[in-house]
């Protein structure tokens, strides 16, 4: 069976994998999003423990493979009483494991803003919480922008890994057509390109964002 006789006949196999795909993708990079402030912002604490906890939960998520950290959480956690379904373990774990990567792409964004606007803003009578809030991380979250949308192509082909435990994404789908046809190839030829089109479209759209932003900024 060629690929597109294979795409066509199982189409609906496919697309519920690329709903779930996104749904994994676009939670995981939201609920990151929120997870990763909140960790640059404890590494930037003046509070020693608190910088601690913050560097080693980067450094712990970075350094080891998601694959493992997916198993920890869905394999490894029932033994002591939390249990999740496939997906909300894989939500999980693209959730911790994207927090890890953003929150450095936030502490970067943070650092970058121009020093003077935080002593102007303070010297003007905001308080520390007040100049981060409506000085320091628009600025930052605006500059940091274009890596976000990075770590959601990456997210993207990350999520692979949710079929693994049984998440019902495009590589668990390949791989039910595959019991089904006895082709082993075809299958993942079509997701390839599935994923393919996906990343490669969001990566032209990010690149015209991010020069429709950078032409704004020199008016």
């Amino acid at each position: 069976m060629n690929l597109l006789n294979m795409a066509y006949e199982y189409r609906s196999f496919f697309l519920t994998g690329l709903q779930y795909t996104l749904l994994l993708a676009v939670i995981g990079v939201i609920c990151g999003f929120v997870l990763g402030i909140v960790v640059a912002l404890l590494r930037m604490s003046s509070f020693r423990v608190l910088r601690w906890i913050a560097a080693a939960w980067v450094e712990f998520l970075r350094g080891t493979p998601m694959l493992v950290q997916l198993f920890i959480i869905h394999y490894g956690l029932p033994s002591i009483g939390l249990e999740f379904t496939a997906i909300q373990s894989g939500v999980i774990t693209l959730t911790i494991n994207s927090s890890a990567y953003l929150a450095e792409i936030f502490r970067a964004g943070i650092q970058g803003v121009n020093l003077g606007q935080t002593e102007a803003s303070r010297s003007l009578g905001m308080t520390q919480a007040m100049t981060m809030r409506y000085i320091v991380l628009p600025q930052a979250l605006k500059n940091v922008l274009p890596a976000i949308g990075n770590e959601f192509i990456t997210i993207i082909k990350e999520s692979s890994i949710v079929g693994m435990i049984g998440a019902m994404d495009l590589l668990f789908q390949a791989r039910t057509i595959t019991t089904i046809t006895y082709d082993g190839l075809t299958p993942l030829l079509v997701i390839t390109l599935m994923y393919f089109i996906l990343t490669f479209t969001l990566s032209k759209v990010l690149g015209r964002l991010e020069r429709r932003w950078s032409a704004s900024d020199h008016r």
